[in-house]
């Protein structure tokens, strides 16, 4: 079953180290979520973070709220928070919650880093 997938996790620095990028690959969802809570929570806060999101496919209620959650995490702590490459299924859920006019959204890591 889809969200019974595992949830990869990839992280690298963008072209400064000021910049940091993670890359997922998999559903985000309550089942898988608690891995990358945990690497948010424990990795130092940069200037940019961008959640390349072109590899997850689906999207539960659980792993939105992740994101929110981290978003308003950045937000108190200056740091800027854009999410890029969200597939079709992903960004409809965004736009039917209206997520999209709360998270940066941007088609590309390379856009996002712009």
């Amino acid at each position: 079953m889809l969200t019974d997938a595992p949830l990869s996790i990839d992280r690298k620095e963008g072209k400064t180290p000021d910049i940091l990028i993670y890359t997922l690959s998999g559903p985000l969802t309550l089942r898988n979520m608690f891995e990358f809570q945990s690497e948010l929570r424990s990795t130092p806060a940069p200037r940019l973070t961008i959640f390349d999101l072109s590899g997850v496919p689906y999207m539960d209620s659980a792993g939105m709220g992740l994101l929110m959650n981290h978003y308003v995490h950045c937000q108190t702590r200056g740091v800027r928070l854009i999410v890029a490459g969200s597939s079709s299924r992903v960004l409809d859920l965004f736009k039917i919650t209206r997520v999209d006019t709360v998270l940066p959204l941007v088609a590309s890591v390379e856009e996002a880093g712009a």
